[in-house]
């Protein structure tokens, strides 16, 4: 009788430890937040030619990962080289004419005008001449006056001659005017621009990466035909891909531009940092795929993090985040 009132006395005795053992742990244990739930997300980058136009060359493959400026591929050139033969030659032409106009006559037209000159003047030195034996007949009574008057004009004809081809003679060694030479340089500047637009346009048919990152899709192959502005190929690049997960409206104040986290998500490795980027500045209701069926309700705000290593980061994995101040 003793020994079974000593067990139950015992039992009791144990049952008071446990108790009193269970009421300390559960006002001395700290309570940590659970991790915020998020997901990657990546904005692709749709790269297509300009014009339309037979896709001549694919550099890239689906999967594949490009460095900045690593060739992606190449839309048919043909007509744009052509177009830009004709331009320098169109300028090329521009620029001759230009330079014509600066330097004057050539030296076979030059000629011209100086034969011109030494015909008009020995023309010049028959006509005196002819009134220097005119006129003492004249004064003498030899002849009558019309003769002198003829001898006189014709004198007077054969210097006038002179005087114009000498002028021209003058006015070709200057060149053009200053209007034409003004018209032709301007024209040049003009073959000039579109030697350059025709060189951007042949160069626009050329595609490289204009970042880092990965090749998601690929629509047309090498001999298909690519209408204008038709993407070729899908680039995710490294930085358009972050961490997007949402902050209950009782904490997202910690949250702010600047601030860095810390993630996890399967197949990562150790916990990867991530600095905030962006805040929304708008309540949404907790998305259900989110949390879970019993914080529906809460409000929530959407909060994107870049993170500094995206390597293994693929869109639409899972990450839990870490909370701040936890």
């Amino acid at each position: 009788m003793k020994r079974r009132i000593l067990r139950i006395l015992l039992l009791l005795l144990v049952i008071a430890l446990a108790v009193a053992g269970g009421r300390w742990w559960l006002a001395n244990r700290t309570t940590e937040p659970p991790p915020l739930t998020g997901y990657v997300e990546g904005e692709a980058l749709y790269l297509a030619g300009p014009v339309a136009a037979e896709l001549a060359r694919l550099d890239v493959e689906r999967g594949e990962r490009v460095a900045a400026g690593q060739s992606l591929f190449v839309i048919d050139q043909r007509a744009a080289e052509a177009a830009l033969d004709g331009a320098r030659a169109a300028a090329a032409a521009a620029l001759a004419r230009v330079e014509d106009a600066r330097k004057g006559m050539r030296t076979e037209e030059m000629a011209v005008i100086e034969a011109e000159r030494d015909a008009a003047q020995a023309q010049l030195e028959e006509a005196k001449l002819e009134l220097d034996r005119v006129q003492p007949l004249v004064e003498r009574g030899a002849t009558s006056r019309a003769r002198l008057d003829e001898a006189l004009a014709t004198y007077r004809t054969a210097d006038a001659q002179l005087a114009q081809v000498l002028r021209q003679l003058d006015a070709a060694g200057l060149g053009a005017r200053a209007d034409l030479v003004a018209a032709a340089e301007a024209e040049a500047g003009q073959a000039a621009a579109a030697v350059s637009e025709a060189e951007v346009r042949l160069a626009q048919l050329a595609v490289a990466a204009p970042s880092a990152g990965l090749i998601e899709d690929v629509f047309f192959r090498p001999g298909e035909w690519v209408p204008a502005s038709q993407p070729v190929l899908a680039l995710l690049p490294d930085e358009r891909v972050r961490i997007r997960f949402f902050v209950p409206q009782a904490a997202v104040a910690t949250y702010r531009p600047g601030e860095e986290v810390t993630f996890a998500c399967d197949g990562c490795g150790a916990p990867r940092p991530a600095r905030i980027t962006f805040v929304s500045p708008r309540v949404e209701y907790t998305p259900p795929v989110i949390y879970s069926q019993e914080s529906r309700e809460k409000l929530v705000f959407l909060v994107e993090a870049m993170p500094v290593d995206r390597t293994g980061l693929a869109p639409g994995q899972p990450v839990d985040i870490m909370p701040l101040g936890s």
